[in-house]
């Protein structure tokens, strides 16, 4: 579903989630650790490594829920920039 350079980012703001545990598509960022400022900084880190920005409309809690949601995001956000 998603590429190594997104889980690598996502799980590196996850402290909750064991390193051996499969980073599902529809785990609780929140319930393993991703807070406010680990959202801005994956936010960061995802638009300069995918070459892209996160417009208003995308950046919101529920777009932050699951892996899933966050790569369809980041997804639109790339196409649209192309």
């Amino acid at each position: 579903m998603w590429n190594e350079k997104f889980e690598a980012i996502l799980r590196s703001h996850l402290p909750f989630l064991p390193a051996g545990e499969p980073l599902a598509e529809d785990l609780e960022l929140r319930d393993f650790g991703l807070d406010s400022m680990g959202m801005v900084e994956v936010l960061a880190r995802l638009e300069k490594e995918f070459g892209t920005r996160f417009v208003d409309d995308a950046m919101n809690m529920s777009n932050f829920a699951t892996p899933r949601t966050l790569w369809e995001t980041l997804t639109r956000m790339t196409a649209s920039a192309a």
